[in-house]
């Protein structure tokens, strides 16, 4: 793909921990892609989580179109050189970039998690049609200190990592519980497990331990600032 083309195209801790818990909305089971890469089972689609290193030769080669699955804030904040914005789970509501792409065409979502939005968009696009179909298996933060290409309003920020445990009735398993900044857009979700214990791994934009967030579950809405919902197991 012509390069100018494509960039048109456009227990409980606040320590900084990596990666997401969460099964995805699926089983606990790791199955593999044709490619031989571990898959997410999200939307009943087996969504391939494709390895940096052969993300980042398509990246050079030009031979994919990528996905930021993650808010407004955080893609403005900074986002890959060339990615276009199409939150998770259904991207833009209005004028969503990937609507206009050919379904054959190879496509990279990616969030910070680092992959449970980014499976959800992908899962849904996967649903939709679209044949090819990744996620980054280790989330766009891998990428920016790798110093790859991004862009944005300020790619030197790297956010805090704040971890938020909580416990729903285990009948909600694989259903999603969201962490939500409501001033300015940012969310995060991860799946709930067979215990009903789900762990979300929050990297915002602009928050503080006494920013004011929202986790939501299927069963209940619990609002309080970061700190108070860091600092314990949070049931609703």
């Amino acid at each position: 793909m012509n390069r100018r083309k494509f960039l048109a195209a456009s227990a409980v801790s606040v320590a900084g921990l990596s990666g997401c818990l969460g099964l995805g909305g699926g089983s606990g089971s790791n199955p593999q892609s044709d490619e031989g890469y571990d898959t997410k089972e999200q939307y009943g689609q087996n969504v391939p989580l494709a390895p940096l290193s052969d993300v980042y030769d398509w990246y050079q080669q030009d031979d994919g179109r990528f996905v930021d699955a993650r808010r407004r804030t955080q893609y403005d904040t900074s986002h890959i050189e060339g990615a276009v914005l199409s939150p998770a789970p259904d991207g833009l509501s209005e004028n969503d970039p990937v609507s206009s792409w050919s379904k054959d065409e190879r496509i990279i979502c990616y969030c910070g998690c680092p992959h449970h939005l980014s499976s959800m968009r992908a899962g849904k696009l996967m649903q939709n049609g679209y044949e090819n179909v990744y996620v980054i298996d280790e989330g766009y933060w891998a990428w920016h200190e790798k110093g790859y290409p991004v862009t944005g309003q300020n790619t030197e920020a790297s956010p805090q990592k704040y971890v938020i445990d909580g416990v729903a009735d285990p009948a909600f398993v694989g259903d999603n519980a969201w962490a939500r900044h409501l001033e300015t857009g940012q969310n995060e979700a991860t799946s709930i497990l067979e215990d009903g214990s789900y762990s979300l791994h929050v990297k915002f934009h602009d928050v503080t331990p006494d920013s004011v967030l929202t986790v939501q579950t299927p069963e209940y809405e619990v609002e309080g600032t970061i700190e108070e919902l860091s600092s314990r197991v949070v049931t609703g």
